[in-house]
């Protein structure tokens, strides 16, 4: 039976506001121009984009490493299984050898690979990247789950009872509510009920501390409580640095999330002031969504061949070098 077709309604979430925010234009190619660059018969500008929309950097892709590392240690722990550190790691490691492998060859635009990892726009725009610094992305990747295990979270996790686990990472399909009339996408990474009835909302970094981490958690506290009718009193959030071996627990009272719905209001408000139909989501034209005129946005963007900056970041790196 043929699927009914997709269509592109329009959403909000932490990485979408943070495109907005950066550069207009990356924006309007990521959430519009490359819709539908999966079909067989897409224009070739469209499908470009598409794939490139799909490329990691090595500093999110070493993130991500991590993040589906725990997940399957964490569901592991939930049916009761046993881990082991030493094998969650080499796995890790060989994942990273074949997703390397796999993004050197830019086999991404022709072959289908896991997700939710395609390809690295490291290779896709050749830059020279010393081996130190690859190493170094596997030695992020170590140290945050040698870490992770030698942490408090083991013995929380393994002394969870059934009924007081909530979520593992559920996944961007799956995972969003509605809030102020707007589909809202937000991923816990790990969410149960403590043996004070309270809800903790667990996400974990691999990076530094920066800002609009709090509003992201504060997001999370506001899905679990509205999917699992938990009060928001009753909800706490915790932001855990594995790398740094830090945790910051961000409140979640009257005063942050009111704080948390004005920037919401603001960034849908500015996104569809972008919209000549928002009902339909149907975005202005191009010329609407302008490029930044920041360099360092675009020699980390994935659009910078299409959107005819990468001469130029080219340039302003051969400055530097």
């Amino acid at each position: 039976m043929a699927r009914p077709p997709l269509h592109n309604d329009f959403s909000w979430s932490k990485s979408r506001h943070e495109k907005f925010s950066e550069c207009l234009r990356a924006y309007y190619l990521y959430y519009y121009r490359s819709w539908g660059g999966w079909e067989a018969d897409a224009a070739r500008d469209v499908r470009e984009l598409y794939v490139l929309k799909k490329l990691s950097n090595r500093y999110t892709w070493a993130g991500s490493i991590v993040h589906e590392a725990l997940k399957d240690v964490l569901l592991d722990w939930r049916a009761g299984r046993e881990v082991d550190p030493k094998a969650v790691e080499a796995r890790a490691h060989r994942l990273m050898q074949d997703d390397f492998r796999h993004s050197r060859s830019k086999a991404y635009w022709t072959q289908k690979y896991r997700k939710p990892f395609t390809g690295l726009a490291e290779h896709e725009y050749a830059e020279e990247i010393p081996n130190e610094a690859w190493k170094q992305n596997f030695e992020t990747v170590r140290s945050a789950l040698a870490w992770f295990f030698q942490s408090r979270w083991p013995g929380i996790a393994k002394g969870l009872k059934p009924a007081q686990w909530l979520e593992v990472d559920a996944g961007f399909d799956f995972a969003h509510f509605t809030h102020e009339g707007v589909k809202v996408f937000a991923i816990p990474d790990f969410a149960y009920v403590d043996e004070a009835g309270s809800v903790v909302v667990v996400d974990w970094k691999t990076g530094r501390s920066r800002e609009g981490y709090d509003e992201q958690v504060l997001g999370y506290a506001l899905y679990i409580s509205q999917r699992y009718r938990y009060p928001l009193e009753k909800v706490r959030a915790s932001l855990v640095y594995l790398n740094e071996g830090l945790e910051h627990d961000v409140a979640v009272d009257p005063s942050a999330m009111a704080t948390f719905h004005q920037h919401f209001a603001k960034s849908v408000a500015g996104m569809r002031a972008l919209l000549v139909d928002p009902a339909a989501n149907t975005p202005k034209e191009a010329e609407a969504f302008p490029q930044t005129g920041d360099l360092n946005a675009c020699a980390r963007c994935v659009f910078r061949r299409p959107c005819g900056r990468e001469a130029a970041v080219a340039e302003a790196r051969a400055r530097v070098a």
